[in-house]
């Protein structure tokens, strides 16, 4: 756990995939003519060629594929956390799977030879195709032997997850009331939207950026703000008090998981993700507006493929 005040910060946009550290995993399952493939992928991701129609895991959806291993040490991934979840239990996926950072902050329950285990998504992996994941190295171990470097696995997305407190918020450093940029956290399922709303005026829709930063072209004004997430589920909770405050992390109690939806919990559950590293004693700890439950299990509609 970061001490309070002096966590790592990542706003720099996600733009540039990690290769060094995947290179190495895929050296060791797939050899030399498996990297050449990976370099090529990497290129095209950072050309930003996003299969049309990508999108996060949700539902019910069972997907099959492969896993492989990566250790991001405190960095919090393309998805600019302020770091990794305190189990370090997280995955990378693949670009039409993160889809430009809507995966960001969800959950997944992968399952291999040894057992399961749940991640939150944190990063993209480069090198992955549609049916590739990299877990760190703390998942892959709960379910397969580490000398496999590749393990076949199946997995879906954890629906309602449980978490420890309520939605967070991070301004991003750069902001200001001339331009409003945030990041959502502890949020459990895919986020849809955002929507944001300073002390003057109604909502107005936030725009998401691949490096998991919601922003608002002109800004909102000094603040404090009101913010309204909505999942991919329908889930909506609004939260009010967020101030202009950058790098550090607000909390709050208001929470898009409904307390009457179970979740829907792996064979072998793993202890959930915990929050953020604390911030500062200063952060806010008040905001709670509205939670509405709208929908159950089957995500929104998306795009027609």
């Amino acid at each position: 756990m970061t001490a309070p005040g002096t966590e790592p910060v990542n706003d720099t946009p996600a733009s540039t995939p990690r290769i060094s550290r995947r290179v190495r995993h895929w050296l060791v399952g797939a050899g030399l003519t498996a990297v050449a493939a990976t370099l090529g992928i990497t290129l095209a991701v950072r050309g930003g060629a996003t299969p049309a129609c990508a999108a996060p895991p949700s539902g019910n959806t069972v997907h099959k594929g492969t896993a492989s291993f990566y250790d991001a040490g405190r960095s919090g991934g393309n998805c600019s956390f302020p770091g990794p979840p305190a189990d370090r239990l997280y995955v990378a996926l693949g670009s039409s799977q993160y889809s430009k950072g809507a995966a960001c902050g969800s959950y997944l329950d992968v399952t291999g030879p040894k057992g399961t285990v749940r991640v939150m998504v944190m990063d993209q992996c480069g090198g992955c195709g549609p049916t590739k994941i990299d877990l760190s190295t703390e998942a892959f171990t709960r379910i397969a032997d580490r000398s496999q470097g590749i393990a076949s696995v199946t997995y879906r997305a954890a629906l309602n997850p449980p978490l420890d407190g309520g939605l967070t918020f991070r301004i991003k450093g750069g902001a200001s009331q001339y331009w409003f940029a945030v990041q959502v956290g502890n949020h459990g399922n895919p986020v849809r939207s955002v929507e944001a709303k300073g002390t003057s005026g109604g909502f107005r829709k936030a725009a998401r950026q691949t490096d998991n930063y919601w922003t608002i072209e002109g800004g909102l004004g000094p603040g404090p703000y009101t913010i309204r997430v909505t999942d991919v589920y329908g889930h909506q909770a609004t939260a009010t008090g967020i101030r202009m405050v950058t790098k550090q992390v607000q909390r709050t109690t208001v929470s898009l998981i409904s307390p009457a939806t179970p979740s829907s919990s792996p064979s072998t559950p793993a202890s959930p993700s915990a929050p953020p590293p604390s911030a500062t004693p200063t952060e806010s700890t008040t905001p709670t507006a509205t939670v509405e439950a709208i929908a159950g299990a089957a995500p929104l509609p998306g795009p027609r493929c």
